[in-house]
């Protein structure tokens, strides 16, 4: 019995269904029935909700599904460990409590039941000091007795028990019976419980054993007739009019107690004798109406019920009641009726119908797209590609000279993130996203750019190992057909093929002649349609050729890359990958441009130079298709299975530390108690209040007013003193005489006022000294609290921070696949592929690492074909509902609020390169939608860094001074549609970092930014060269491969050297090695980290 809402989950009822061969859905667990899809998908959304509760272990949080078989799974545990001969009692004696609390009914009923024994249960008893094992035959309960004193015996009960070792029955009595512990627990008895016995949902409703397990018991399921719902309404009503009666001024003053008796009472009255059964009566609903309006309202109903008669207080004789009062009329009653009317019936008084309560508010979140719209519009989207899914404005420029499809911009993102998140088993220097789609479009034979050929060696030399470890090919490859044969088969056919035989002339009839026509037009159209199928069949490009002699597996071994050998390579994988069903088109397209027909013989060199003038649109094409071959091998998958490990660890790790964190927290709040303790002797005292002085002069008041005596004192040497210089007493005029005449009285009142200071100040010091003296004893406890307080908080922004780290750990080696920042109202999704896999701005070791971001933009994708199908072009009848709702379709609300500026489709993308638009972005979403609340949350949480990223690739691409170009240039914005000053920087970019090839590094480990990100720049000093390169692209130096490898994956290796070393050679080799050890990057457990 799976729980939702603290209730039982009832089962729909199965249809009426005439038609034997009507479509149906079904639902097994359940066993309920739908007609409809539709009905059956609403259902089952019910049911995966994770709100329901297993009534057995009590978990909730579960779909219906997984509460329903933790319910079966607990059922059957309960049913095998709780004891068979207690069932039946334990259900008699559950069977109409009344307890609320189950935990009341559990402690009252295992408080009975665990010194009581019943047959047939297994128990060990206590004889002579020795434990027998047995089972119970028979019980004997004797009742208690009263005592000769007046004391009462309790009760006890006589089990005779059949023992097990020794294969007879002894008598026993509760001291000498027990049984096992772990039988009959609370907990069993509880889980048992709640499997067996059901209670609805009222106040006092009695606990009922369910149908089929009381019969299996025989329990009487008879309610009572005091546990019945309609008898315990009845019972509260009539306590309720009871109070009504026994108030002043209540009901009860309406009859008087000389009505006749013989009068039966009407519904709803009291007889003088005592109550009478009121009607059964449902809870009324709230009104919003005066009381005045709801008297009139019940009177109304009264006369209707009673023939439109309202009742009377009077006799059947229109007269007034026996015993009762005449209330006779006041004179001048404007208000009074007619006496001739007052016996009339008075007409009925109907009232307007109450209106229906308002729908209670929507609980969100809920579905976006039926929020209500705020009118706000998503800021403006750019697109990479020439070919915008909208119409913009004219004056739109498209990047890179228009030769970016949208069909290309997906796997630009795919591979571009393929090739970074998995760059060190590459041995790939990671490179920005501009950087890539630059060298992707510029590489030709003129400009040869590194980073393009070091990204298609790299990874064709993970799809087959070198000669060296065994030239395994680590990929599944179609298998080629044999064309030899094939050809011998068909020039046998040929040839066993006969020539019709000439028949000799007859004499033409109509039917000959228009049989030979017949004839001849199925010949025609039989030639022209082996024609067609040679043209089909005649092959469209010239791999085979090119490949006659040439084992690209083979060179591929060897490395062979140089001239031309890793583009030959390429077209010998695609042309065997073309006999892949799902590969052949695009392989096929692909090899039609890089040895197509109409060219001379095709060598080495001609491919070479195809695939340098090949269109950037058919180079993304075919590096995705390797890219995507690359995750079958083992390299790739094992570094996968390396990084699941490692976050294993790092969750193990951050767990610690998280424990670490919750003990200081509550060592710091004991020491926050502790601190409040003793502030209150600790506070410093108050200084006393002194007289105040101006200017350090005698008589000055603690107003600060001054004497003008003093004044006068003060300004008889032509000007004021300062305070800390006393005049000179030997001071003379230049012929030897004072300066005047008083400056002899001066001398001594300048000598008394020193004095005097002086005497303060030592006073100030002796003050100061008593109150250090009279510190308190606890000043010494309460420093070493504070002291002890700050070591709490230094240990928990430790915690903090190495939690931090290892979070970004985490989010580093979470590359098996890209997540998803969220989904809008519109099912559009947003990317942000930083977002894991990868540090926020690259390899900080890496030769473009200067750039300080690896994307830098958020991208939107459109919604794939099933949502857009379910919740934007939804059918007609749908379209009708919303517009119902809200007065405008899907579709119109989208181009409404996406500002003309969408995507469509999955295979469509926009971004967002500003800082700013990240903040508008965030307005737009609406918290109130399922989807763009988490999107919301993701945004918030990676904003700052984002928002750096985006500064970043500003800085490093130039979009302020494109700008700034573009309006000088045009007077005015040109669109900046897509990646601005991208190109129209490449021409006059700045590098820091010549092409020149960096000294080697020892011990790069893995990925991990821990410590400083900016390590690279840190420690190595850059060089400006006067003449920086023409493009960014071209500032890329495969660093990693130098490294690792000693040269370049375009490169052949260096040949190795057979001489011995010398001795000094070979120990200075060796201290080198150990300081590399020494500074290579470790990981937390101390362990030097491997590339993998």
């Amino acid at each position: 019995m799976v729980l939702f809402k603290r209730k039982p989950v009832q089962f729909l009822t199965v249809p009426n269904i005439e038609d034997e061969n009507q479509e149906v859905w079904h639902i097994p667990q359940t066993g309920e029935i739908f007609v409809t899809y539709e009905e059956y998908l609403n259902r089952m959304d019910f049911y995966n909700q994770k709100r329901f509760i297993c009534t057995i272990t009590g978990h909730s949080g579960l779909t219906f599904f997984e509460a329903l078989s933790s319910e079966t799974a607990g059922a059957a545990e309960v049913e095998q460990a709780f004891p068979e001969a207690l069932k039946g009692p334990v259900l008699r004696r559950v069977q109409f409590q009344t307890v609320s609390r189950i935990d009341t009914l559990v402690d009252q009923i295992y408080d009975e039941f665990k010194n009581d024994y019943y047959p047939g249960e297994t128990v060990t008893v206590s004889i002579d000091g020795e434990k027998l094992h047995g089972v119970v035959r028979d019980k004997t309960r004797f009742g208690g007795t009263v005592l000769p004193d007046g004391s009462t015996a309790p009760p006890y009960s006589r089990y005779f028990v059949s023992l097990k070792e020794r294969q007879e029955e002894v008598p026993v009595n509760d001291s000498q019976i027990f049984r096992d512990r772990k039988v009959f627990t609370k907990s069993v008895l509880r889980s048992f419980i709640k499997k067996t016995v059901t209670r609805e949902a009222w106040n006092g409703a009695p606990w009922l054993v369910k149908t089929d397990i009381a019969e299996r018991y025989h329990i009487d399921t008879r309610i009572p007739p005091h546990l019945r719902y309609d008898n315990k309404l009845l019972e509260r009503k009539q306590i309720q009019a009871q109070k009504r009666m026994s108030q002043p001024g209540g009901m009860g003053m309406e009859f008087n107690s000389h009505t006749s008796h013989n009068t039966p009472a009407s519904p709803g009255q009291f007889s003088p004798t005592g109550p009478v059964r009121l009607p059964e009566l449902k809870p009324a609903p709230k009104s919003h109406k005066s009381k005045a309006q709801q008297a009139a309202q019940a009177a109304a109903q009264e006369a209707r019920q009673n023939g439109g008669v309202i009742a009377r207080k009077h006799n059947l004789f229109n007269g007034p009641e026996p015993g009762g009062f005449m209330h006779l009329p006041l004179p001048g009653n404007p208000f009074q009726f007619p006496l001739s009317y007052r016996s009339h019936t008075l007409p009925p008084i109907y009232s307007a119908p109450e209106p229906p309560p308002p729908p209670p508010p929507p609980k969100y979140p809920i579905e976006d797209l039926q929020v209500e719209s705020r009118g706000l519009v998503r800021p403006q989207l750019k697109y990479l590609c020439a070919d915008p899914p909208v119409d913009l404005e004219p004056t739109f420029k498209a990047p890179f000279d228009g030769k970016i499809l949208m069909k290309s911009v997906g796997p630009l993102l795919e591979t571009w993130d393929t090739l970074n998140v998995y760059c060190e088993i590459f041995k790939l220097d990671s490179f920005t996203f501009d950087d890539f789609v630059e060298a992707m479009q510029l590489a030709s034979e003129e400009m040869p750019v590194q980073l393009f050929n070091e990204i298609h060696c790299a990874v064709l030399k993970i799809l087959v190992s070198s000669e060296a470890d065994g030239g395994k090919v680590q990929i599944q490859l179609p298998e080629l057909e044999e064309e030899d044969e094939e050809e011998e088969d068909e020039e046998d056919s040929a040839a066993a093929t006969p020539e019709p035989e000439s028949l000799p002339t007859a004499r033409a009839t109509r039917s000959s002649l228009a049989k030979l026509e017949a004839e001849r037009l199925a010949a025609e159209a039989a030639a022209a349609e082996r024609e067609m199928q040679e043209a089909e069949d005649a092959p469209k490009h010239r791999a085979e050729e090119v490949l006659k002699d040439y084992d690209w597996v083979e060179h591929l071994r060897k490395r062979d890359f140089k001239d031309g050998g890793w583009e030959l390579i390429m077209v010998g994988l695609l042309h065997q990958l073309s006999k892949n069903e799902r590969l052949n088109a695009s392989c096929e397209e692909l090899l039609e441009q890089l040895v197509p027909v109409e060219d001379g013989e095709p060598s080495r060199e001609t491919v070479r130079a195809r695939y340098a003038s090949l269109d950037v649109n058919y180079r993304v094409q075919a590096l995705q298709i390797i890219c995507m071959l690359t995750a079958e091998t083992k390299a790739i998958r094992g570094y996968m299975e390396d990084c699941s490990e490692q976050m294993t660890a790092y969750r193990k790790e951050k767990i610690e530390w998280q424990r670490k964190r919750k003990q200081a927290l509550e060592d710091l709040k004991n020491l926050n108690d502790q601190r409040k303790i003793l502030l209150p002797d600790n506070l410093p005292p108050s200084p006393p209040l002194k007289p105040s002085k101006v200017n350090g002069v005698n008589g000055a008041h603690s107003n600060g007013d001054v004497k003008m005596a003093d004044i006068d004192e003060i300004s008889l040497a032509g000007g004021v003193h300062n305070s800390d210089e006393i005049p000179d007493s030997d001071a003379e005029d230049a012929d030897g005489t004072p300066i005047n005449g008083l400056r002899n009285l001066r001398r001594g009142n300048d000598r008394a006022a020193e004095r005097k200071r002086k005497e303060e100040e030592k006073k100030q010091r002796a003050e100061a000294a008593a109150a250090a003296a009279k510190v308190p004893k606890q000043s010494k406890q309460f420093l070493k609290v504070l002291k002890d307080i700050q070591k709490k908080e230094d240990e928990i922004a430790e915690c903090e921070k190495e939690i931090a780290i290892i979070d970004n750990d985490l989010r580093e080696a979470d590359c098996p696949r890209t997540r998803v920042l969220g989904k809008d109202r519109f099912w559009n999704r947003y990317y942000w592929f930083e977002r894991n896999g990868m540090p926020y701005g690259g390899l900080p070791d890496s030769s473009t690492a200067h750039a300080g971001y690896a994307n830098g933009c958020i991208w939107v994708q459109g919604p794939d074909e099933l949502e857009r199908e379910g919740y934007i072009d939804m059918k007609e009848e749908w379209q009708n509902e919303y517009v119902a709702k809200f007065g405008i379709t899907v579709p119109e609300r989208k181009k409404r609020e996406e500002g003309g500026t969408s995507v469509f489709k999955a295979t469509q993308w926009g971004f967002y390169e500003r800082a700013e638009d990240v903040d508008k972005l965030l307005e737009w979403l609406d918290p109130r939608g399922v989807n763009e609340t988490k999107l919301r949350k993701e945004l918030v949480n990676y904003r700052d860094r984002i928002q750096k990223g985006m500064e970043s690739r500003k800085t490093y691409v130039g979009l302020d001074n494109a700008a700034e170009e573009e309006k000088k240039e045009e007077n005015g914005a040109t669109g900046g549609d897509a990646m601005e000053g991208v190109e129209a920087t490449t021409t006059a970019a700045v590098v820091e970092e010549p092409p020149v090839q960096p000294t080697t590094k020892g011990g790069r480990g893995k990925r991990s930014t821990r410590g400083n990100n900016n390590s690279r720049a840190a420690t190595t000093t850059r060089q400006v060269t006067p003449e920086p390169p023409a493009y960014r692209c071209l500032a890329w130096v495969n660093t990693t491969a130098i490294e690792e490898i000693g040269h370049l994956h375009g490169e052949e290796p260096p040949p190795a050297r057979n001489r011995k070393q010398s001795k000094k050679k070979q120990e200075a080799a060796a201290a080198k090695e150990e300081v590399e050890v020494q500074v290579a990057p470790t990981t937390r457990s101390g362990k030097k980290k491997s590339a993998r």
